[in-house]
């Protein structure tokens, strides 16, 4: 098992940087890759925290990590917790500690009485539904993300109403 899950300081931008850009290659999402130790600095500890993340260590290497921000359910008029990005590096995935990363999430969802823990898998990702499925996770089949960006998003922010 690792040595333990610490919450990310400002120190581990750099390394926590380097663990996102691995995801990327791995989710065949390189070309969609942005991301700067500059922006990941500011939405973590800037004025406005988007996001928060934990990370994985094992003796002092960091070996994974999860990224994750809060949303809202106004039916069950509580928080939620997103689940953004969870990966773990390849040599150490069959070590479960995937799994320890979630349930760590579990327990700050409980802390902070969140009505949900949630987050997307990529459809051809079987390892990770099969996984998910099994902890009890539900897929939410009957509900479609859409999604707009760049300048879909301004030409709709531009509507004249």
């Amino acid at each position: 098992m690792p040595s333990k899950i610490v919450g990310a300081k400002e120190g581990d931008v750099p390394v926590l940087l380097k663990l996102i850009h691995e995801l990327a290659v791995y989710e065949k999402l390189d070309h969609d890759f942005h991301l700067t130790e500059e922006k990941l600095r500011n939405h973590l500890f800037g004025a406005r925290k988007y996001i928060e993340a934990i990370l994985l260590q094992e003796n002092d290497e960091k070996v994974g990590f999860a990224l994750f921000f809060h949303n809202y359910s106004s039916f069950a008029a509580k928080p939620g917790l997103y689940v953004e990005d969870l990966y773990v590096k390849a040599e150490y995935r069959k070590k479960k500690y995937g799994l320890l990363l979630l349930s760590h999430l579990a327990k700050i969802a409980v802390e902070r009485d969140c009505a949900r823990l949630e987050g997307l898998v990529l459809d051809w990702n079987e390892a990770s539904i099969k996984v998910y499925l099994n902890l009890g996770a539900k897929a939410m089949d009957e509900w479609t993300v859409y999604r707009w960006t760049g300048d879909k998003i301004k030409s709709l922010a531009q509507l004249d109403i």
